[in-house]
């Protein structure tokens, strides 16, 4: 199975480094010397570590055959995909791989079904869950432990309780501001 986990930036210097933007919560085992990587677009791949450091508060890389600042900035925005075995997990038990929640039903406390979860979103503060409802609409649920208490496996569940107006915009509470409050 494929895991994305990172994605080239600019070059560093003359003798090749590139700053890479790191996606996995595991960067000493997935980007570290001697990682062979595939990439997206697939032709600049595949890509092996040679050696890394943290400069500036972020990983720098250099990738073996990457000679100068001219053959890394042609690898700028290339996305690094490593492959992982699909029963490897985690070390932490509250952490997931994003194929492990994808297809999860996804449930109110209650058990009252919400719909499938079909994408897990990134971005820099926080991950969101992206659930298609059955009639096909999509709400974006926080992924964090008050939102999300319970992710099962074993059930294929995911299990929410989301303040009101998240899932079901009927139940939203409205503040009218200060003038409406009088």
């Amino acid at each position: 199975m494929q895991l994305v986990v990172g994605r080239i930036g600019r070059a560093h210097g003359i003798r090749g480094d590139v700053f890479v933007e790191v996606r996995t919560d595991e960067p000493e085992l997935r980007l570290g010397p001697g990682a062979v990587l595939l990439t997206d677009p697939a032709t600049a791949g595949p890509l092996t570590v040679e050696s890394g450091k943290v400069h500036s508060g972020r990983l720098l890389i250099r990738f073996a055959g990457v000679k100068d600042r001219t053959d890394a900035e042609a690898l700028r925005n290339t996305v690094l995909i490593a492959e992982v075995d699909p029963e490897e997990r985690p070390e932490e038990e509250d952490e997931y791989y994003d194929h492990q929640l994808i297809g999860l039903d996804v449930v109110l406390a209650d058990g009252t079904p919400v719909g499938e979860l079909t994408e897990v979103v990134h971005l820099p503060y926080q991950d969101l869950l992206t659930v298609t409802r059955p009639d096909g609409t999509e709400v974006l649920i926080p992924f964090v432990e008050q939102i999300v208490p319970t992710i099962d496996l074993v059930e294929q569940r995911c299990v929410i309780t989301p303040p009101p107006g998240l899932v079901d915009e009927a139940e939203a509470v409205v503040d009218g501001g200060p003038e409406q409050s009088r």
